[in-house]
């Protein structure tokens, strides 16, 4: 009859400073993940787009290389001072500019006027429309970043980046690393 070995309780190590590090990143990027998931949501339920200022004619309330957040709304709920942007005809580009006089039109149309903060004059002629889109907020300098972030060489990288860090996420792990993380085995103290 053999005796049982006598109970020694091992101690768990502690965790390396790459497998924290690992850690962090990997729930950084899983909230990054839910945040953009929740603004594609609001996007669509709120009719919610991205604009970028290419011209400094909203200088300085919106510089040039500012990103927009705006919203389509009905053209009658705008009022003078309100910051919107207006397509124009196929080939030209949005117009964003401020909103000097707004008047109601034929069959449930509105024409709006407008004037950037920089121009010294009033845009050319009022616009007929029935929607609008409005800047609800911008953050200066922005879409030089977006635009770099659009390369495609970029995206590539990107793409390529967080295909590896799951794939390594993923990658099975060592049996010494499970046999470490795992609790002492305690025997009974009865033999067969």
């Amino acid at each position: 009859m053999t005796t049982p070995a006598p109970y020694t309780q091992r101690r768990r190590p502690l965790r390396s400073a790459g497998a924290f590090l690992s850690g962090l990143v990997m729930n950084v990027l899983a909230l990054l993940g839910v945040v953009c998931i929740i603004a594609v949501i609001c996007a669509f339920a709120f009719n919610i787009t991205l604009i970028m200022f290419r011209t400094g004619s909203m200088h300085p309330t919106i510089p040039a290389g500012s990103l927009a957040v705006v919203q389509e709304v009905p053209a009658e709920t705008v009022e003078v001072g309100d910051i919107v942007t207006i397509d124009r005809e196929p080939g030209l580009l949005p117009v964003t500019h401020r909103v000097i006089a707004v008047t109601p039109g034929p069959g449930g149309s509105t024409f709006i006027e407008m004037q950037g903060d920089a121009n010294p004059n009033p845009d050319p002629a009022p616009y007929q429309v029935r929607t609008v889109r409005t800047v609800l907020w911008h953050v200066p300098e922005l879409a030089k970043a977006v635009v770099k972030l659009s390369d495609p060489r970029v995206m590539a990288g990107i793409t390529l980046g967080a295909a590896l860090l799951v794939g390594w996420a993923f990658w099975p792990r060592r049996e010494d690393d499970d046999e470490q993380s795992a609790p002492a085995n305690v025997n009974s103290g009865t033999a067969p």
